[in-house]
């Protein structure tokens, strides 16, 4: 058991608040599952997708919960288990015990599991004290859609910690078409989504169509219709949603998740600054 590193990681962190301590703790525990699964196999299999990824590779700047994936190709049949024995070999090398539960039902499209972990918050040592500090149980969710939309690109990555390894992910372009998905798509209203289409139009991101289209057919209100999305119908589609929401309770739901520099930002929230971004939606 070696806990040093994780030490050592979470003094590279800028925080502020408990709340910033225990999102950091988390997402350290996200790249060594991470690092795990991209020791094994699993990425043979599945595309890590997500607002995870996108802060992890790509630099949001916004902390996330889940480790989201989908397969490259539809299997009913595929099993999480199997991936799981060298994942929890490599957390309790890291001086994690953790739990896992398993929510995976073999009907169910999206596979769920849980890992819970409540011996490490003992044992960190915080930067700049002698002193251990009793942290909150450590939860990560994952998720694997076994059925996902046709048309996604991908693309390698690298993590350096805990050390080098690959993790295979969707590319930019089929990142910005699921977030549009489930932004137009999604039964509840989520304030990490309209964070990650700011992230998004300040880059000028292009959209794969292709697998938004596939995605809007699949699931949600336009599930069926046949519908070909373009740049029209996507920048519409969003003008209406965001024109139908209540502003400042979608950025306090967000709130906890965004560094305390960042959140006076939350506070020009609106339609306004909203459709203000729609026009950066590029074309193709």
């Amino acid at each position: 058991m070696n806990i040093k590193p994780i030490q050592q990681r979470l003094q590279q962190y800028s925080i502020g608040s408990d709340i910033e301590r225990m999102q950091a703790l988390r997402e350290i525990t996200q790249e060594i599952v991470l690092a795990a699964l991209g020791r094994g196999e699993f990425f043979k299999y599945a595309l890590f997708q997500g607002g995870t990824c996108m802060r992890i590779f790509h630099g949001l700047n916004r902390f996330s919960e889940d480790l989201d994936f989908i397969l490259r190709n539809p299997d009913p049949g595929f099993v999480m288990k199997d991936h799981l024995v060298l994942l929890t070999q490599e957390l309790a090398a890291f001086g994690y015990v953790p739990e896992i539960i398993d929510r995976e039902k073999s009907d169910a499209t999206v596979r769920k599991l849980f890992i819970k972990d409540e011996s490490l918050g003992k044992l960190v040592i915080l930067r700049n004290t002698n002193r251990s500090v009793r942290l909150p149980a450590i939860k990560i969710k994952l998720e694997i859609d076994t059925n996902p939309p046709a048309g996604s690109g991908s693309e390698l990555k690298y993590l350096d910690f805990p050390f080098v390894s690959a993790v295979a992910v969707q590319d930019l372009p089929s990142l910005f078409a699921g977030k549009i998905h489930a932004l137009l798509c999604r039964e509840y209203v989520k304030g990490r989504d309209w964070y990650d289409l700011i992230w998004y139009t300040g880059r000028s991101c292009p959209i794969n169509f292709a697998f938004l289209t596939a995605a809007i057919d699949q699931t949600g209100p336009w599930q069926g219709h046949g519908i070909i999305v373009d740049h029209s119908w996507v920048v519409e589609n969003l003008k209406k949603k965001i024109q139908s929401l209540e502003w400042k309770q979608v950025a306090d739901d967000v709130r906890r998740f965004v560094p305390v520099f960042d959140q006076p930002s939350l506070n020009l929230w609106s339609a306004d600054l909203f459709i203000d971004r729609l026009p950066r939606i590029p074309r193709d």
